[in-house]
């Protein structure tokens, strides 16, 4: 068999003809923004703040002739206050869906006046459900829905879980010895009281501080309240 003609071989590139495919290298400062989106939240992981509160709580009792609900009394005062960030939590096979998880404690919990706010918790539950069948015995119970972009955070309170007895959203209140009866004074200390559905919590956060307002009311219609949080990361 005769070799096939010259012509229609391909010839081979010469090393002047070789493209390179090498991609060009990535500018400095898009390697830079790529890292921050990355990283986003995550940078608040672990970050603690101290400062303090100022607080306005108004009661509200049902002490009238006709049982409505009346204005009986208003207080302001400041405490010291606390906010803790962290990993967004895990229980069970959940994780909460927030960029971070929060607790925002003002004063201490035994304090008349206190209040407490935390983004989510693990409850230990059975490791059984009312079938016999296994279930992990850890529950992820999510109070917050938050939302924090740019240095912004704007929250919202979704579910008390009062129906589970794992309220962790509280404000400790003094209450009356005998309902309506003023004059027979109080109990020591404080009752807490679940924070309602639908308290918000907003204001900037950031890893150098935080400056935040929650205002809400709670779910007993006893108390309305707002306070005015300022702390700086340690």
């Amino acid at each position: 068999m005769s070799d096939p003609p010259t012509s229609y071989l391909p010839e081979s590139p010469s090393p002047s003809d070789v493209v390179e495919t090498t991609e060009p290298p990535v500018p400095e400062e898009e390697v830079v923004e790529e890292e921050e989106a990355v990283g986003g939240a995550e940078a608040l992981w672990g970050v603690e703040y101290s400062g303090t509160a100022e607080v306005s709580v108004d009661v509200y009792d049902y002490c009238t002739t006709d049982g409505s609900r009346q204005l009986a009394d208003s207080q302001s005062y400041a405490m010291d206050a606390t906010l803790s960030l962290g990993s967004p939590r895990s229980g069970g096979d959940a994780t909460e869906d927030n960029p971070f998880s929060l607790v925002l404690a003002v004063g201490q919990p035994s304090d008349a006046g206190a209040v407490s706010l935390w983004s989510s918790s693990v409850s230990t539950v059975s490791g059984q459900d009312l079938a016999g069948n296994p279930r992990d015995p850890d529950l992820l119970l999510l109070y917050w829905q938050l939302e924090w972009d740019d240095g912004e955070l704007t929250g919202q309170l979704v579910d008390d879980h009062t129906e589970q007895a794992v309220a962790l959203n509280l404000v400790n209140w003094p209450s009356q010895i005998v309902p309506c009866r003023n004059d027979l004074g109080q109990l020591p200390g404080g009752y807490p009281h679940a924070v309602a559905e639908g308290t918000t919590l907003g204001g900037d956060l950031d890893t150098d501080g935080a400056s935040l307002t929650a205002q809400g009311s709670t779910g007993d219609g006893q108390l309305e309240f707002r306070f005015d949080f300022s702390g700086s990361a340690s």
